[in-house]
C-alpha cells in the first residue's frame, strides 16, 4: 500500500536557530540549513506527504510513544538551551491515522507503543528545528516518535523501527519519509566553555570514533557497525543512547542493510558533540 520513501540521520543543533538571528552566531550552521532544505526538496521530488522523526529530545522512561496530533501549532523556548532557541513559532499539521496504525502495528509485533492523538503533548526540538528547514510551508505532515528512550534495549528500537516500515507499507496509502534526529557523539563541552567552542568536539576520541562511524556508513558496512553500537552509544554518549538510529536502521533491515549512504552535509562538531545530515537510500 505504502511506501517508505527517504531515511535519514539528521542534525537538529539548537545552533542552527542562532544561525539565523543577528550576532556574533549569524549564519554559523549554514551548511546544516542548506542540508535540511536539501533534504526537504528531495522529499517533495519523491511525493512525501509525511515525515516521522525519531526524536531524540522526547524522553520517556516505559513504552514506546508517538504524537500523532491532528495539528502541532505554538511557540517553543527550549527548556534545555534557552539562550539558544527561544520564542521560535511553529504551525504543522499531524497525521493522526499513520501514529495509531505504527502504534498498533508495533505492539501488535510485541513492543508495546501509545499513540497520542489527543494530546497536550508539545513537539520537542529534535523534531521542530529540522522541520522549521524543511518543511517551512507546512507541505508535509508530521508524526513524532519519542526516541530517548532512558531504560529500553536497543533491540526494541529495532523492532519498533521494522514495525514503523511494516506500518507504512502494510497499513498506510501514503509516501513517508522517517528521520533518526540526533547526534553521533554527544559529550556536551564542560559548563563555561568559552564562546568559540560551538564549533569544537569535546574530546578527539568522540571525533576520531564518528570518523570511523562514518566511514562504515559510506561503504555501507551496517553488518559491523550494528555490532558496535551499542558500546559506540555507550562510550561515545551517543544522544538518546542512538535509539533513534536503531529504530532507522530497524526500518532499513539492520545488518542486511547493505546501502552505502550519501552525505548530505559533511560531519561537524558541534558543542561538543558530533554531527551529521545523510541520507541512507531505501
Amino acid at each position: 500500500m505504502g511506501k517508505l520513501a527517504l531515511a535519514a540521520k539528521i542534525t537538529h543543533v539548537p545552533s542552527m536557530y542562532l544561525s539565523e538571528l543577528p550576532g556574533p552566531h549569524h549564519g554559523c550552521r549554514e551548511a546544516a540549513i542548506e542540508g535540511h532544505r536539501e533534504i526537504g526538496r528531495r522529499c517533495r521530488v519523491l511525493g512525501v506527504d509525511t515525515i516521522v522523526v525519531f526524536d531524540v529530545h522526547w524522553l520517556v522512561n516505559a513504552g514506546y510513544h508517538v504524537n500523532c496530533a491532528p495539528r502541532f501549532q505554538g511557540v517553543y523556548t527550549s527548556n534545555e538551551l534557552p539562550h539558544f532557541i527561544k520564542n521560535m513559532p511553529y504551525d504543522y499539521p499531524g497525521n493522526t491515522g499513520l501514529g495509531q496504525a505504527i502504534a498498533e502495528v508495533a505492539t501488535g509485533m510485541g513492543v508495546g507503543t501509545r499513540a497520542h492523538w489527543d494530546t497536550t503533548l508539545d513537539l520537542e526540538y529534535g523534531t521542530l528545528v529540522p522541520m522549521r528547514y524543511m518543511n517551512a510551508d507546512r507541505h508535509f505532515k508530521v508524526v513524532s516518535v519519542a526516541g530517548w528512550c532512558d531504560w529500553h534495549k536497543l533491540e526494541d528500537s529495532r523492532r519498533f523501527g521494522e514495525a514503523v516500515r511494516r506500518a507504512i507499507e502494510e497499513r498506510y496509502d501514503g509516501t513517508v519519509a522517517v528521520f533518526a534526529s540526533g547526534s553521533l557523539s554527544h559529550r556536551f563541552n564542560d559548563n563555561g566553555s568559552p564562546e568559540e567552542s560551538i564549533h569544537q568536539i569535546s574530546d578527539e576520541f568522540f571525533r576520531q570514533v564518528d570518523l570511523r562511524v562514518v566511514e562504515l556508513w559510506q561503504r555501507g558496512d551496517w553488518k559491523t557497525f550494528v555490532k558496535m553500537l551499542p558500546e559506540y552509544a555507550v562510550r561515545c554518549c551517543g544522544e538518546g543512547d542512538m535509539h533513534d538510529t536503531a529504530m532507522l536502521l530497524g526500518a532499513l533491515g539492520w545488518d542486511a542493510y547493505d546501502k552505502p549512504v550519501e552525505i548530505v552535509t559533511p560531519y561537524f562538531a558541534s558543542s561538543g558533540t558530533g554531527q551529521i545530515n545523510a541520507v541512507f537510500p531505501v
